[in-house]
């Protein structure tokens, strides 16, 4: 099936006021344009390098999210066109995205990481720990950064009520985060579902999708 019969496919599914991020990491140009072509705009790549590669190639107009485990030795390398990293997971990481994009003049949307998986192997602040952090206040000295929202990579399981407790959790510190950053505050996004079917009913409005776009790579 083409990429372009399976964008159209996917966006029919796609309830009003959630948002598809396609996953192009390790896909070519020529895929990530057909996938354009169809009127998709937001494409989501892992590695800083291959994004940086991937730009000057493709349409101005792409928004383009980070949505791989950054270092911050990296984060110059996509400061200058990113639009969205997910996977903010530590005030250094924070203070680094802010230089860079004072450094280039710009403002960066950003999601706080939470780790609310089984697998302890994934990154991510601990729900106390963001919290106490943003108590300090240091993020309010951070003005070239606009946090957007949460996310969490949930559980690998066919188990969606596992899924739906990490949810639950990752909806509450959301409900306690937004009424300190306002209106802008308003994604929550949960990554590796079994099916992002199941992340929409758990009730993420965010959705990132690649095997089902672009080939039967596993993300």
């Amino acid at each position: 099936m083409s990429v372009t019969t399976q964008i159209q496919e996917l966006q029919a599914t796609l309830p009003t006021g959630v948002t598809l991020v396609a996953v192009s990491k390790f896909h070519p140009v020529e895929a990530i344009q057909e996938a354009y072509d169809a009127g998709q705009r937001i494409f989501g790549e892992s590695r800083p390098q291959e994004m940086a590669a991937k730009v000057p190639q493709l349409p101005g107009d792409i928004e383009w999210h980070m949505i791989g485990h950054l270092q911050t030795n990296k984060v110059k390398m996509i400061a200058p066109f990113v639009a969205l990293i997910h996977s903010v997971d530590s005030p250094r990481l924070l203070c680094e995205i802010e230089r860079q994009a004072e450094r280039f003049g710009r403002t960066i949307d950003i999601l706080f990481e939470v780790h609310l998986a089984e697998d302890e192997s994934k990154s991510g602040w601990d729900s106390k720990e963001l919290l106490d952090y943003i108590a300090t206040g240091e993020i309010a000295k951070l003005s070239h950064i606009r946090p957007r929202g949460v996310m969490t990579i949930g559980t690998l399981t066919d188990d969606i009520e596992l899924n739906k407790r990490e949810f639950r959790t990752l909806k509450s510190l959301f409900d306690q985060l937004k009424p300190i950053f306002g209106e802008e505050f308003d994604t929550i996004s949960m990554g590796m579902t079994s099916d992002y079917l199941e992340a929409i009913e758990c009730g993420s409005n965010m959705v990132r999708i690649g095997s089902k776009i672009f080939g039967e790579r596993v993300y």
